[in-house]
C-alpha cells in the first residue's frame, strides 16, 4: 500500500522567479502546434533543457536544496538489498538508491523494471526547475473567447485550445501540470464536454451522472435559462479537504478553473490543518477565523485551518446543496494505517450527510483502489459510487520521489473516483 505519511510534501517547492507571471491573452504558436502534429522537432535554443544539460547527481548539484536531499535520504532511507543506511548514487539516475555499489549490482528487479529511468526524470525535472531559464509556459491564457471551444480529451488538447504557449518538451508539461492538474482535474469532471462518460464504456455510474447533472445545471444556466430556475443567487462552493500543496497556488492559477465556466462564480474552499502556509514566517498558521483572498469578482479562496468534521458540527456551511456544492479530496490516504483513522470516522460521515458529489484522487490505481475499498467496507450501505478508479485524464506529468524511500516514485493525481452519501427515495403515504 502506497502510504501517504511517508511521502515528504514540499509546500514551498522551489518555482522560477518568473513562474506567476501572468501576460495577457496567450496565442499558441501555430508552428508549435504544426511541428508537434508533423513529428518534427523544434528549433533548439541553448537555453532549451535536454536530459543531458539538466543532468546532475543530487549529492553534487548546483542546487543546495537538492543536495541538501541527497541528504535527507541518505538518513531517512533504507538499501532495498541490505537493510543499511543508503551511502551510494545509482550513476544512472544520479539519486541515492543504495548502501553500495555492490547491493546496487545485486538489485535485479531494480534493474529489471528500469526504474531508474523514472528516477532520472524525477531527477532532470528538479533541476530544470531551478536552472534559471524562461519560462514562457507559465504565462497563462487569460478568457476564452466564445467562437473557441475547449476540448477536455487530453492535456495536448486542452492547452491547445486553450491557447497555452506551446509545450514542445516533457520540461514544459511537467512543470505545468503539475500546477495546473489540481483545478483542470476539478474541471474535467464538472465540465459538460468531461472525457469521462457514462458506464458500461466510461467509468461515471447512473447516480454520478445525475449528480454531474445537477451541478451542470448551475454551471451553464443560459443553457437552463428556459427552465425555472430553483437555485439560490450565491456562488458554486468546491470544499477541498485536507488542502496541503493545493492550498498554496497561486489565484490565477486556480482562475484557470474559472475561465473554463465563465458564467459562474465560485468559492473555493481549503479546509485542513495544513491548508494555509504563512510564505513570510515560513510555516503553517491556524487561524481562529476564516481568511479570504479574492481573486477576483468571480473568485474567492477561503481557507480554513480546522478540521471539516468540526467546521460541520458547528454548521458553519449548513445547508448544503448537490446544485451548488461539491468535495474533492486530493490523496487523502483512508486506507492509511497512520492516518486513515483521521478520515474515516466524523469526517467520513459528515461527509456522507452533506449528499453532495464527493471526487478524490490517489498516487496510483492500487493506492486509490484501497481508498475506496476502505470507505466502502465501512459505509457501503449509506453511499453511492458517482465515478469508478480511473485513470485520470489530467493528472499531473512531473514525476515526484519519496524521499525515505528513493525507489517509490509518483504523480500527483493519477487515478480518481467519487462517491456520494446515499439518498433515500420519498415514500408516500
Amino acid at each position: 500500500m502506497f502510504l501517504r505519511t511517508s511521502v515528504p510534501v514540499y509546500r514551498t517547492t522551489l518555482l522560477p522567479r518568473n513562474a506567476f507571471n501572468v501576460a495577457g491573452n496567450q496565442t499558441r504558436h501555430l508552428m508549435g502546434f504544426v511541428r508537434n502534429a508533423l513529428g518534427l522537432d523544434p528549433p533548439t535554443s541553448p537555453d532549451d533543457p535536454t536530459p543531458e544539460n539538466r543532468f546532475h547527481p543530487w549529492d553534487q548539484s548546483p542546487s543546495p536544496d537538492l543536495r541538501e536531499r541527497a541528504a535527507r535520504i541518505r538518513t531517512l532511507a533504507r538499501c532495498p538489498v541490505t537493510g543499511k543506511e543508503i551511502n551510494y548514487t545509482c550513476p544512472i539516475s544520479g539519486i541515492p538508491t543504495h548502501h553500495s555499489r555492490e547491493a546496487w549490482e545485486q538489485d535485479k528487479e531494480y534493474h529489471a523494471s528500469k526504474r531508474y529511468e523514472l528516477l532520472k526524470k524525477v531527477n532532470i525535472y528538479e533541476h530544470d526547475l531551478r536552472s534559471g531559464r524562461p519560462f514562457p509556459e507559465f504565462d497563462f491564457p487569460r478568457d476564452q473567447g466564445q467562437d473557441r471551444m475547449v476540448n477536455m480529451t487530453n492535456w495536448d488538447l486542452f492547452l491547445y485550445t486553450r491557447a497555452f504557449y506551446s509545450m514542445d518538451t516533457e520540461f514544459q508539461m511537467a512543470a505545468v501540470t503539475k500546477m495546473l492538474s489540481y483545478p483542470i482535474t476539478i474541471g474535467s469532471v464538472l465540465h459538460q464536454f468531461s472525457p469521462y462518460s457514462l458506464q458500461p464504456k466510461g467509468p461515471i455510474s447512473l447516480e454520478g451522472l445525475k449528480s454531474l447533472a445537477a451541478l451542470r445545471y448551475t454551471l451553464y444556466p443560459m443553457q437552463n435559462r428556459l427552465v425555472i430556475s430553483t437555485t439560490k443567487a450565491r456562488p458554486m462552493r468546491i470544499f477541498i479537504l485536507g488542502a496541503r500543496a493545493e492550498s498554496q497556488l497561486p489565484g490565477h492559477v486556480w482562475k484557470q478553473l474559472q475561465y473554463l465556466f465563465p458564467e459562474q462564480t465560485f468559492e473555493i474552499h481549503f479546509i485542513g490543518p495544513e491548508s494555509y502556509y504563512d510564505k513570510d514566517k515560513k510555516k503553517y498558521i491556524q487561524l481562529t477565523t476564516p481568511i479570504t483572498e479574492s481573486v477576483d469578482e468571480t473568485l474567492k479562496l477561503i481557507y480554513h485551518t480546522e478540521y471539516f468534521h468540526k467546521l460541520h458540527e458547528a454548521q458553519d456551511f449548513f445547508p448544503y446543496d448537490p446544485y451548488m456544492d461539491v468535495f474533492f479530496i486530493f490523496h487523502p490516504g483512508f486506507a492509511s494505517a497512520e492516518i486513515g483513522e483521521h478520515w474515516m470516522k466524523d469526517t467520513m460521515k459528515g461527509l456522507l450527510d452533506t449528499k453532495c458529489a464527493i471526487f478524490t484522487t490517489g498516487f496510483t490505481k492500487n493506492d486509490l483502489l484501497e481508498d475506496i475499498a476502505v470507505v466502502q467496507d465501512k459505509y457501503g450501505k449509506e453511499l453511492d459510487i458517482l465515478m469508478k478508479p480511473t485513470k485520470n485524464v489530467f493528472g499531473s506529468t512531473k514525476w515526484e520521489l519519496n524521499d525515505m524511500n528513493p525507489q517509490e516514485v509518483y504523480q500527483f493525481n493519477m487515478y480518481i473516483a467519487g462517491f456520494r452519501g446515499k439518498r433515500y427515495p420519498t415514500i408516500k403515504r
